[in-house]
């Protein structure tokens, strides 16, 4: 039996949350109150990401989480999740920066951090390293290189093309703004991103998108 012969490809949204100013903020602030804080923004974002996603990980100042087609049949209920994780987060965030019973370096700081949210979809396998799971495939690294990008703002939502086909979301009536990112070995990416406060003004909803 070869090593492959267990491991099935999926197909489904591979999803990142990452608070933005994460470094300047745990390195600037006090480690108790700062790491506290980032684990109640963290688990705001993950209530709302889980269910329907799978929390697989948690990355530093990121959530990883993962969406198979089996378990999200229609792929259309992504964007209520997605906007509902940008609005856990700003109500979490609102709360910690109204506490007036800390003036720390850390409770002054939590309103300079932002939320972003990258959403591919693609192929995967699920694994077990060292009895630690997780899943694996070049989609699984596109979504993290797409972290680095070049969009330059401190909140948005990224959505590759293969992720907006599969939410059926209309990438002009919605208000997205294309960008095509670039990466070795992995090629170009068509990507549509979004300003996280303007999702509730006009409907993350429609027709799929066609490549261009």
């Amino acid at each position: 039996m070869g090593m492959a012969d267990d491991l099935l490809a999926e197909h489904g949204f591979l999803v990142l949350a990452d608070i933005s100013g994460f470094t300047a903020f745990v390195t600037g602030t006090e480690l108790e109150h700062g790491a506290e804080i980032t684990g109640v923004l963290l688990e705001s974002v993950m209530r709302r990401l889980a269910p329907p996603l799978e929390i697989q990980e948690l990355e530093g100042d990121a959530v990883f989480a993962i969406g198979a087609d089996r378990m999200i049949a229609d792929g259309s209920a992504l964007p209520t999740v997605l906007t509902g994780a940008f609005v856990a987060f700003k109500e979490a965030q609102r709360r910690l920066a109204g506490d007036p019973s800390c003036a720390c370096g850390a409770c002054r700081s939590v309103p300079d951090l932002d939320l972003k949210v990258i959403v591919h979809h693609g192929r995967f396998v699920r694994q077990v390293v060292g009895g630690r799971a997780r899943v694996a495939g070049p989609d699984v690294i596109l979504a993290h290189r797409l972290l680095k990008n070049p969009v330059g703002a401190a909140a948005y939502l990224l959505l590759t093309e293969s992720a907006l086909e599969r939410a059926g979301v209309d990438p002009f009536t919605s208000g997205l703004r294309r960008h095509l990112v670039s990466y070795p070995y992995l090629g170009d990416v068509p990507c549509f991103v979004a300003d996280p406060e303007s999702l509730g003004q006009r409907p993350f909803t429609g027709a799929s998108v066609r490549a261009a």
